[in-house]
């Protein structure tokens, strides 16, 4: 008698689990699909001690234990992952840019999916946001995401900032807002944001235009569209491309000579953005462009525009108010398309 009491028992609950499970995918099916895509950075960073906030080794836990870590998104998103790469931002290449696009592209493709979020560490997360914003040919939402304290840190910010992320990935008003930076509960354009500071969680800044929305905690909301092409209106296409042009850029300063120009273009660089002016740079310039190289210049300050001065226009691309690290990015794709300085310019106006 006691047997079959505790084979019943047994039985039920089984039984009830089923049910659980059942009533849990149906729960799921009825959600927005997001897809994170981890890179690495900070968000995954592991350290000795979780009172160390600078050293430890980034990309190191998986996207897994991410999203096992927030189980309040589960209510928010049907969730899956794929995972990149496992590097530091610094260790982010052509290669590791070209393969997120892809993967995205084909994400968002589907006809079910709803966006997308992205872990990436935050020194070079805005060179990756831009280049993203340029060359995702949808109009569902990409959110980068990360954290300046690693997983293992006391008060760490990656997990808010990950649910976060995937609520506004989630969330039908983030359509047509192109890629998103998002940190400290605020959303940033993947074009006007950059990081300001090395340590601070409010590091990243739209210095000129400020945050176009805020992931509050009883919605996300947005207060400005973008006016500048982007994603599904861009005429950028890496879908069979397996690398792309060298651009470098070249630091303006006090004395700044022509070296580090010429031992560029010697080395292959097809295109170069000057970040500020410097004495050596214009014969620098003339003799490079009579090489086929194409010129952009932008400026050290970190906000404002490069005016279009016709001294400086000749035979260069001004680079509007996109910082130099940005610059690279636009001209790297521009350069798959033509060599053309005027319809270079017209890229930089537009995007």
């Amino acid at each position: 008698m006691m047997k079959d009491k505790k084979f019943l028992a047994s039985r039920s609950l089984v039984l009830l689990l089923l049910i659980f499970s059942a009533v849990s995918a149906c729960f799921a099916q009825g959600l927005p699909k997001v897809r994170l895509f981890s890179t690495g950075g900070t968000i995954q960073g592991s350290g000795p001690n979780r009172d160390e906030i600078s050293n430890y080794k980034p990309g190191k836990i998986s996207p897994k234990e991410l999203l096992e870590n927030v189980p309040e998104a589960k209510a928010v998103a049907d969730l899956s992952y794929e995972e990149i790469s496992s590097v530091g931002s610094g260790g982010v290449n052509t290669k590791i840019l070209l393969k997120l696009a892809k993967a995205i592209n084909a994400w968002l493709a589907q006809p079910d999916s709803a966006g997308a979020v992205v872990t990436h560490g935050t020194a070079t997360m805005e060179e990756t946001a831009y280049f993203l914003n340029l060359v995702v040919h949808s109009e569902k939402p990409v959110v980068v995401v990360g954290a300046m304290r690693p997983y293992t840190a006391i008060s760490r910010d990656g997990p808010f900032n990950l649910y976060n992320a995937i609520r506004t990935a989630a969330d039908p008003e983030a359509r047509r807002k192109g890629v998103m930076v998002l940190l400290n509960e605020e959303i940033q354009a993947a074009r006007d944001v950059t990081k300001t500071n090395t340590e601070r969680v409010n590091t990243f800044e739209s210095r000129d235009l400020g945050p176009i929305g805020f992931s509050d905690s009883d919605r996300i909301v947005f207060y400005r569209n973008l006016l500048y092409k982007h994603t599904y209106k861009s005429e950028f296409d890496v879908s069979k491309l397996d690398e792309l042009p060298k651009v470098d850029i070249v630091y303006g300063y006090q004395e700044g000579e022509r070296t580090a120009v010429d031992a560029l273009i010697a080395a292959g660089a097809k295109g170069i953005v000057l970040d500020d002016s410097a004495p050596g740079f214009a014969d620098a310039v003339k003799d490079g462009r009579a090489k086929g190289v194409v010129f952009v210049q932008s400026d050290r300050k970190g906000s404002g525009r490069v005016m279009e001065d016709p001294e400086l226009k000749k035979g260069v691309v001004t680079a509007d108010n996109l910082n130099a690290q940005k610059s690279r990015q636009l001209l790297r794709l521009a350069l798959t398309k033509t060599t053309d300085i005027k319809e270079i310019q017209r890229m930089f106006d537009e995007y």
